[in-house]
C-alpha cells in the first residue's frame, strides 16, 4: 500500500521533521532557503507558528516545478505566559529558559502550511507540556549535554529533559518534536 504518491519538498533544515517524515513512510526531499523568523510584535503569540510556516512556504514557493508537488514548512514556538521562547542563543540564555519553564505548563504550538502551484493549507496544533522542578544542577547537565540550542524552548521532548522532567503531555509527542504528524497525514490526505 502506498500511503501518498505525491512529491513531498521539505523546507525545514530540522532533523527531527526529516525524522518523523521518514519514520511515517513519507518520501520526500529537503530544499530550504534562509529565512528571517521575525513577525509583528503585536501578532498574538498563538499566531505566530502559523505565520512563520506559512512566511517560510511563500519564501520557498519557486521549488514546486509540477502540480503533483506538495512543499511542506512547519514552525514551532514555545509560549509561556504569553511569552514565545525562540532558539537561545547562548548558555545563560538557554539556562534563563529552562528555569522560567520549571514547574510550569507551558504549549508548544507548530504551525505547519503546505503549499501546492494551486492551493495552500495552513494549520497548527497545541500541545500543553507539564514540566517538573528542574535545579540549576539538571538544567546545567542538561545544556551540556543536549545542546539545545537549536530547539525553540530550549529542550527537546525525545531528549533527557522531556524523557525525564516531563510529568505530563496534553497533545500530541510529534507536535512537541516539530510536527503534528496526525494532523499532517489527514490533512495531506485531503490536500
Amino acid at each position: 500500500m502506498k500511503i501518498f504518491d505525491k512529491k513531498i519538498i521539505l523546507a525545514s533544515k530540522s532533523p527531527r521533521r526529516s525524522q518523523l517524515l521518514a519514520q511515517a513512510g513519507f518520501k520526500f526531499e529537503i530544499k530550504t532557503k534562509e529565512v528571517a523568523e521575525d513577525f509583528p510584535s503585536e501578532m498574538p503569540a498563538d499566531e505566530v507558528a502559523s505565520y512563520l510556516a506559512d512566511k517560510k512556504a511563500m519564501a520557498c514557493a519557486d521549488f514546486l516545478q509540477s502540480d503533483d508537488e506538495i512543499l511542506l514548512s512547519a514552525d514551532s514556538v514555545v509560549i509561556l505566559d504569553e511569552k514565545i521562547y525562540g532558539k537561545p542563543v547562548d548558555f545563560e540564555d538557554a539556562v534563563q529558559i529552562l528555569t522560567e519553564l520549571s514547574g510550569r505548563v507551558h504549549r508548544v504550538i507548530t504551525g505547519v502550511c503546505l503549499l501546492s502551484k494551486s492551493k495552500k493549507r495552513v494549520f497548527y496544533e497545541v500541545a500543553h507540556v507539564h514540566f517538573k522542578d528542574l535545579s540549576r544542577e539538571e538544567i546545567e547537565y542538561y545544556i551540556e549535554n543536549y545542546q539545545p540550542y537549536d530547539k525553540a524552548g530550549a529542550y527537546a521532548v525525545q531528549e533527557w529533559i522531556g524523557l525525564c522532567k516531563v510529568s505530563k503531555i496534553e497533545g500530541t509527542f510529534t507536535n512537541i518534536m516539530g510536527l503534528p504528524m496526525e494532523s499532517v497525514f489527514r490533512e495531506l490526505e485531503a490536500f
